[in-house]
């Protein structure tokens, strides 16, 4: 079967790998070229134990500080706040533990075969050398601090996550730079990550190539149907063709959306309206560390993770929801680097590069992976937010499983495409004419524009 996939970041080179190794002919579609997006930029982790959502319990507390705090490590533009509101009271809506719970089972089945989904895919593609399984530390500045996230570590041990104790003795015998601010940590020793996420796409990229795959530097903007079928749950629709950008359209037996968070409009053409937002993250690599870090560190009370790549010492841990179109806020990326000193003291950050990049996420911080319910022949596979990475190969694997017809090893049902729904969301959502999100959003933006702008009326 010919297969169309849009979108060239880890979870559609991941997916198009393991639909090679069922016998598929795989054609890229993407207008950027592979691991140049999210994946470019993430913090590298490839962690087993990243199965608790976004939001946790008592986080509506914070909203306000946040708000309040451009440069707080989860922060909302007041300009975007009137679209994202909807979007964000169904994020805190998941933040209940019973819902916590829910989210992290369904995640831990997903990220606990990382290694084992990367393991064949990246053999074959000779990238060994860019997953590594060294452990990962998350960092307190004492014992009574860690108790503060003590119900989130202790639910990811219920669902199997190792988690270690490790004094102040045996943390700086671990990691010799993280003396003098940190006196207590939990070493989770499955974790593990990529020392180059965007050389570890383009690695399993070049293999789908060398394998037979095409790439189109396009984008695709729609698709032809024709054809009925009696599936049931579905119009009976089959994807006959993508429609392209340039007016081409490329003919395929079916199709696999992972366009990350673009994703959303070609999944409403397929029958299923997401809730999907961009997690906006930041990031700064300092290309002149002088750290000698050997295990990714989570510092906790910073909110910011440490990554030692091949490019330098990566600190990542900022969200902004601020839409696709703002400009990035390199504010938030100077915050990374100044906590980044104030952990390391003694760190060179005489050079240093940032970036800004779009996660894609929905509100129970669970991605959309499953058939698409307008075409028999369509799958979704996105918003899998800060764990793209993580969760990519996991997701290219089920996928490939579901389309051959063969039983998953994971259960999709806490993933599947159609479990958003509702009239909030067709008004939010819709993307075309919406008069009441439309006068409340102009009235917003013009009651700002009135207080803040130095011009009179008219």
């Amino acid at each position: 079967m010919h297969l169309g996939v849009i979108g060239t970041g880890i979870v559609g080179v991941c997916t198009a790998a393991w639909l090679q190794r069922d016998g598929h002919r795989v054609t890229f579609v993407d207008p950027l070229a592979p691991g140049e997006a999210c994946s470019f930029g993430n913090a590298g982790s490839l962690s087993p134990s990243a199965c608790l959502p976004v939001g946790m319990p008592g986080l509506w507390k914070q909203v306000p500080m946040w708000l309040a705090d451009p440069l707080s490590p989860l922060t909302v533009r007041w300009a975007y706040l009137p679209r994202v509101l909807p979007w964000l009271l169904q994020f805190l809506r998941h933040s209940s533990r019973d819902e916590v719970v829910r989210i992290a089972g369904a995640m831990r089945t997903l990220l606990a075969p990382i290694f084992d989904s990367y393991g064949p895919i990246v053999q074959r593609a000779g990238a060994g050398h860019l997953v590594r399984r060294t452990g990962c530390l998350y960092v307190y500045s004492s014992r009574q601090a860690a108790a503060r996230w003590a119900w989130g570590m202790d639910l990811r041990r219920r669902l199997g996550v190792e988690l270690r104790e490790v004094g102040e003795d045996e943390l700086l015998a671990l990691e010799p730079d993280l003396k003098g601010r940190f006196r207590f940590g939990l070493l989770a020793p499955d974790n593990g990550s990529t020392p180059d996420p965007s050389a570890l796409v383009k690695a399993l990229h070049g293999q789908c190539v060398r394998d037979g795959a095409t790439q189109l530097r396009e984008r695709v903007t729609g698709f032809e149907f024709s054809g009925r079928s009696g599936r049931s749950g579905g119009n009976g629709q089959m994807v006959r063709a993508l429609r392209l950008a340039n007016g081409e359209a490329l003919e395929v037996d079916g199709v696999v959306v992972a366009a990350g968070a673009w994703s959303a409009p070609l999944a409403r053409q397929l029958g299923v309206r997401v809730p999907l937002e961009t997690q906006r993250g930041y990031h700064v690599t300092v290309q002149s560390s002088n750290l000698g870090l050997r295990h990714t560190v989570m510092a906790i009370e910073d909110n910011l993770m440490v990554n030692p790549m091949a490019m330098g010492l990566r600190l990542a841990g900022s969200v902004e929801f601020a839409g696709l179109a703002a400009p990035p806020a390199h504010a938030r990326a100077d915050v990374l680097l100044h906590k980044g000193r104030q952990l390391f003291p003694h760190l060179d950050t005489s050079r240093t590069t940032r970036w800004m990049g779009h996660r894609p996420c929905l509100p129970d911080s669970l991605p959309v992976i499953g058939a698409a319910p307008g075409a028999v022949n369509a799958w979704l596979a996105f918003g899998h937010g800060h764990v793209g990475m993580c969760g990519g190969a996991s997701t290219g694997r089920e996928l490939a499983a579901l389309i051959a017809g063969r039983a998953p090893q994971v259960d999709l049902h806490p993933f599947r495409p159609d479990r958003w729904g509702g009239r909030w969301l067709d008004a939010w959502r819709d993307h075309g004419a919406d008069p009441w999100r439309d006068r409340w959003r102009d009235r917003w933006r013009d009651h700002w524009r009135g207080r803040f702008s130095t011009r009179g009326p008219g």
